[in-house]
């Protein structure tokens, strides 16, 4: 039952990981004229650097980021336990952060994402819904399949965002090297935690 289950998570992560390459959505919110980021601000030196299809890219991993963080706050429940997740959903909300710091450079909507506590486990993106919900159940199943969650997800977070920095802005590129360098240390956490809890 768990090599299917691993298996399912493999095919979504696949999944997750192409779709974004593509753009993937049709968010209306995104897409109107005249969309504004949290605080509205101006507009940078850099802006007419920024394509539409960039945002969205921007804005994927905005939405990537906090299933990071709530997978963690999750699965923290479960297992309050293991520090590991504690430790690590409280960087994923400054990665959230700082991604939401060039949503508001960049004009790139996102009020419509809600970050409270009632707002866990629910996204705007049908396949990142469908990620989370599946790393959740894989999650659950004990604390060893829940640590390779941790570890699926910082590997999918490093692909994606390496992918994601191709044609962006400097001043988006830096924000993503920050990203990256977090959730290299992320992984290495998962993996020690992975190596204590085999044994």
């Amino acid at each position: 039952m768990k090599v299917n289950r691993r298996e399912f998570l493999s095919n979504v992560i696949k999944t997750a990981s192409i779709t974004a390459g593509i753009g993937l959505l049709g968010t209306t919110t995104l897409q109107a004229k005249g969309g504004k980021g949290k605080k509205g601000k101006g507009k940078t030196e850099d802006i007419t650097e920024m394509t539409e299809h960039l945002k969205e890219e921007i804005f994927y991993i905005y939405q990537e980021e906090k299933v990071a963080r709530d997978v963690y706050i999750t699965l923290g429940e479960v297992y309050p336990d293991e520090n590991t997740f504690a430790m690590i959903q409280l960087s994923e909300q400054k990665h959230i952060d700082a991604v939401a710091r060039l949503c508001d450079t960049y004009d790139i909507y996102t009020l419509h994402v809600d970050l409270s506590e009632d707002g866990v486990g629910i996204f705007e993106l049908e396949s990142l819904q469908k990620l989370y919900d599946s790393l959740i159940i894989q999650g659950k199943i004990d604390l060893r399949e829940a640590l390779y969650v941790g570890k699926d997800i910082e590997v999918l977070d490093i692909n994606d965002i390496e992918a994601a920095k191709e044609g962006m802005p400097e001043d988006v590129v830096r924000v993503f090297d920050n990203l990256l360098k977090g959730s290299q240390n992320h992984l290495e956490a998962f993996e020690r935690a992975i190596e204590r809890e085999n044994g």
